[in-house]
C-alpha cells in the first residue's frame, strides 16, 4: 500500500471526526422537519459523490452520542418503503452547543488560515 495514501486517509479521518458533530448540528438546525440518517448523510456529501464528510455507517454512532448528550432527540416512525426510520431533531441544548462550536470553528479557521498562509508573525 502506498504510504502517502495511508497517511492521507488517516489525516482525513482525524480531520472529519472533529467537525462531523458540528456539521450534524448545523444540518439539523437548518432543517424544516426531522431528518433520518440516510437523508443527513446525503446532506453531508460533497458535490462530488466520491467525497463524503463521513460514511453513512459511521454517522449513526455520532448521532447516538449527540443524543446521549441531549443535543439531539429522535423518534422512530414506520416507513412505507422498508424498515422503520429514526428521525432526528436538534434540542435547545444542541442549538446552544452549535452557537459555541461555530465560534470555535471560526477561531480555528482563522488560526489555520494564518498558519497555512505563512502569516504567523502578525
Amino acid at each position: 500500500m502506498n504510504t502517502s495514501s495511508t497517511v492521507d486517509r488517516k489525516f482525513s479521518r482525524e480531520l472529519s471526526s472533529g467537525i462531523t458533530s458540528l456539521a450534524l448540528l448545523s444540518i439539523l438546525a437548518q432543517a424544516a422537519e426531522p431528518m433520518y440518517g440516510y437523508r443527513i448523510a446525503k446532506e453531508m456529501s460533497g458535490k462530488d459523490e466520491d467525497f463524503q464528510l463521513i460514511k453513512q455507517g459511521a454517522l449513526y454512532p455520532v448521532l447516538k452520542s449527540l443524543e446521549r448528550n441531549e443535543l439531539l432527540n429522535s423518534r422512530v416512525e414506520p416507513s412505507v418503503s422498508g424498515p422503520p426510520r429514526r428521525y432526528y431533531t436538534i434540542t435547545e441544548l444542541g442549538r446552544d452547543a452549535l452557537k459555541r462550536w461555530k465560534l470555535l470553528w471560526g477561531d480555528t479557521c482563522d488560526l489555520m488560515d494564518r498558519i497555512l498562509g505563512g502569516d504567523i508573525h502578525e
